[in-house]
């Protein structure tokens, strides 16, 4: 037994917080998240500076699911857009990953810095994406939680590299997969229909971030209805389901062909007739020279503006909120409805005191749609 371990009577070691400590100087928390808190752990020999997750057994059931699956996920990969794992500890009261520190920022925040912004620049970033989810995919490991929130720039001076995190969600493919979960924006058509699914749910959500890349409008949208409401939310995801979106005017006049060509088979309805990661990058918007240099900083970052600095999409909706409204209103217009929605909320940036107080309201919420049925495990960014 290595030294500083304790052994239980299940056979299983687990290390002191010593180990911990004694390899690495462990931060202040720098922001709560639904199942973890982030903080920067600096190598007592080295210095060099990385991230550590800290998950807390004590928070559930789902907590301890989400880092054993992340440690699992990391271990196997190894890809330059990829955040890749450094170390890993498990104490009886904490599971500890510490991964490479991305220092660039949100690639969000880059297209509203910069003073120039095209369909070259998109290109690039949803090439690098592809490159990682064809990688993910070529070993059978399925994303299930690809978003904008969660693509970053790997340091601030290069902004030419792009990387993925957050793999609390992802899961290997060894057949078809039952069990919805995701980011309600983002989610496929398949698992908001509770169909069995796979790889393409990724293929799709890339889809879904290229829309935003190029118009910095959500492809699914409803203006008819007060924002969050339960009407509002069930129009959107009975579009998604319909793959019901548009290349709206004057957002989508000056974008190339091609690139709504490949935005277009990203969010094919039908999985099966879907493009795949690594055939969207041999598209010639991505390999060729399909992607107009016509600058589009003023028209998308002004929609970026409208459309995320309200909280519609990145401070998004209180999530349990939004299934209370669905379940009561579902509850007087069908009763005999079934569904389930398993809420897991990334509320990035809010106080630690907020973390446990509504995650066990996550936990086992049941909600019904009366066109589209869920089982969702769900997180939203703030």
């Amino acid at each position: 037994m290595p030294f500083g371990c304790l052994a239980l009577r299940d056979g299983r070691s687990y290390s002191n917080m010593s180990d911990v400590t004694d390899k690495y100087e462990i931060g202040q928390v720098l922001r709560a998240k639904e199942f973890c808190e982030l903080c920067l752990a600096k190598d007592r020999q080295t210095d060099k500076v990385f991230v550590c997750k800290k998950f807390l057994k004590k928070d559930g059931r789902k907590v301890r699911k989400a880092a054993k699956n992340e440690i699992m996920i990391l271990k196997m990969v190894n890809h330059p857009n990829i955040l890749q794992l450094i170390d890993t500890f498990e104490t009886r009261k904490e599971y500890f990953i510490i991964q490479e520190l991305a220092t660039g920022g949100d690639v969000f925040d880059w297209i509203l810095d910069q003073g120039n912004y095209t369909e070259r620049d998109a290109s690039n970033v949803v090439r690098q994406v592809l490159e990682a989810v064809a990688y993910l995919h070529s070993l059978n490991i399925v994303h299930r939680n690809l978003k904008l929130e969660n693509l970053m720039y790997y340091t601030e001076n290069n902004h030419n590299k792009v990387v993925l995190r957050d793999f609390y969600l992802s899961k290997f493919e060894n057949g078809s997969i039952t069990e919805p979960c995701g980011t309600p924006e983002y989610l496929a058509p398949e698992v908001v229909a509770r169909h069995r699914y796979g790889r393409p749910v990724d293929c799709w959500a890339v889809g879904v971030i290229m829309f935003i890349l190029l118009s910095g409008n959500p492809p699914f949208y409803d203006e008819t209805e007060e924002e969050n409401t339960d009407l509002h939310n069930r129009i959107i995801f009975c579009r998604i389901v319909a793959g019901e979106f548009e290349f709206d005017t004057p957002y989508w006049d000056d974008i190339s062909p091609a690139a709504k060509e490949l935005v277009c088979r990203l969010m094919e309805v039908d999985q099966m007739l879907r493009i795949t990661a690594q055939d969207a990058l041999w598209h010639e918007w991505i390999s060729g020279n399909g992607a107009s240099e016509k600058n589009l900083k003023d028209g998308v970052c002004a929609q970026f503006e409208k459309n995320f600095a309200k909280a519609k999409w990145r401070k998004a909706i209180r999530v349990t909120t939004f299934m209370q409204r669905l379940r009561n209103t579902e509850a007087q217009v069908d009763s005999s409805a079934e569904g389930q929605v398993g809420v897991e909320a990334d509320r990035e940036g809010e106080p630690q005191g907020s973390k446990g107080e509504n995650q066990g309201k996550g936990e086992s919420e049941e909600e019904v749609t009366s066109s589209v049925s869920l089982e969702v495990t769900v997180e939203n960014s703030t």
